[in-house]
């Protein structure tokens, strides 16, 4: 689903314009970001959280010359599912 589809049927469900929608939707992912700028996380539970990790750096290879390199530490947002999400992705599944 892209984002326009999102905003597409939250418009349908909600009986607003696609404009509203869009505005809505652009200001919660415009504070999540802002947020783990921050270094906050983000809770919605039960759907999930934002956080932003660690890397620690790390030795790696240029693929085309093999030629080894140190990939430098850095932050890296991070999305953990709550467990509505998870068992609603699972549901009908056999284990």
């Amino acid at each position: 689903m892209t984002k326009a589809e999102l905003i597409d049927a939250v418009a349908e469900e909600t009986e607003q314009t696609k404009r509203e929608v869009a505005t809505v939707v652009d200001a919660v992912l415009e504070h999540i970001k802002k947020a783990l700028q921050k270094g906050d996380k983000v809770q919605l539970i039960p759907f999930g959280s934002f956080e932003v990790r660690d890397r620690k750096k790390r030795e790696g290879r240029n693929p085309k010359t093999g030629e080894k390199l140190t990939i430098p530490a850095r932050k890296v947002p991070a999305f953990h599912a709550g467990k509505d999400l998870r068992d609603s992705v699972n549901k009908g599944k056999k284990r």
